[in-house]
């Protein structure tokens, strides 16, 4: 695809990831085409194959003349910046951008435990979603179709609570770190109107499209949200469309100079993302199909996941391959956050 052309995509309102994608196109000025709909019925009418595992959004890029379906978000920021070059979301400083990958991973992999959690185990927002859902696929959809529908999606997503590693054990320690996640933006947002300075990067757009869900489409993280941060639920709003923001190199902060409020967000992903990571990527790496660890202060166990062990091995991939003066930088920053026990350096 040609810069230029339509980027073409399918996905959900009720996706944060899709949400995530629809706010950084916006923001990065790139035409595109959305259809609210279900990724594979859409593959299937296009003859493109389903990727595996498929999920939202889908995007279908040109590849030598034939169309190609691809899912995963971080990498489709990246292919994005190559094809639309300007209004990056990428920080040059290679440290900044580590920090900003480390951001956009925890949104990605942690954050949507928070989503998933909130909209499925409360009794209120499991109807909540089970009701809204539907519409969001077809606002048109017939009412037994879509009582059929709420029965089937609720049943279906309730289920699969132990998925993210939801349940009575682990319920207060996902609203407490939520709480605390709440709490650093907060503080943050006090002191610059981004995570890395005065334009936006993928770890926002990241974190904005789990939010999208948590302040706009739940109940329960609505309420707290509004309780705990303020300041979160009006970034929201903001960072639907920041189509009307010129950046600047200048806009980004230097590690050395971010506000202390960073370490807030830092240690928060320190005292809950990094434990969970490394005892994932242990579990995965021993052929075990579930994964037990000690996540602040309680048993946590949930099912093992492959991909959340190659983010970990992405992750290290990334501060291997710099310099030794930017990890030493990252190093400095990074320092009593938790976070240092997820990187091993060559």
């Amino acid at each position: 695809m040609a810069p230029g052309d339509c980027v073409r995509f399918v996905g959900g309102t009720g996706s944060p990831y899709t949400q995530k994608m629809v706010a950084l196109m916006r923001y990065r000025r790139v035409p595109y085409a959305v259809t609210w709909g279900q990724p594979g019925p859409v593959c299937d009418a296009l003859g493109v194959e389903q990727p595996k595992p498929i999920f939202m959004p889908t995007f279908f890029f040109d590849e030598g003349g034939d169309t190609k379906a691809q899912c995963d978000s971080t990498p489709i920021i990246r292919r994005l910046e190559e094809m639309y070059p300007g209004r990056s979301v990428l920080p040059g400083d290679p440290a900044l951008a580590f920090i900003d990958y480390l951001i956009e991973d925890f949104a990605d992999e942690w954050c949507t435990k928070y989503m998933f959690h909130y909209r499925w185990y409360p009794e209120q927002d499991a109807d909540n979603a089970g009701t809204l859902l539907p519409f969001g696929m077809d606002v048109s959809m017939p009412r037994e179709q879509w009582q059929q529908s709420k029965e089937w999606v609720a049943g279906r997503q309730i289920g699969r609570l132990y998925v993210v590693g939801s349940n009575d054990t682990t319920a207060p320690v996902i609203d407490a770190s939520y709480r605390r996640f709440l709490a650093a933006m907060e503080n943050h947002l006090a002191s610059q109107k981004y995570m890395l300075g005065s334009r936006p990067a993928a770890g926002d757009f990241g974190l904005y499209g789990q939010l999208t869900q948590l302040v706009g489409f739940d109940p329960t993280p609505r309420a707290i949200a509004h309780e705990v941060s303020p300041r979160t639920v009006a970034w929201v709003d903001h960072m639907r469309d920041q189509s009307g923001i010129e950046p600047k190199d200048s806009d980004w902060v230097a590690v050395e100079d971010q506000p202390d409020s960073l370490r807030g967000l830092l240690t928060e992903i320190g005292r809950v993302y990094a434990p969970a990571q490394l005892a994932n990527a242990r579990a995965v790496q021993a052929g075990e199909k579930t994964w037990e660890a000690e996540i602040d202060g309680a048993p946590w166990t949930q099912q093992s996941f492959p991909y959340q062990a190659k983010c970990l091995q992405w992750t290290n991939e990334r501060y291997r391959a710099l310099g030794a003066g930017d990890r030493a930088r990252i190093d400095t920053l990074l320092a009593g956050t938790g976070i240092e026990a997820m990187l091993f350096p060559a």
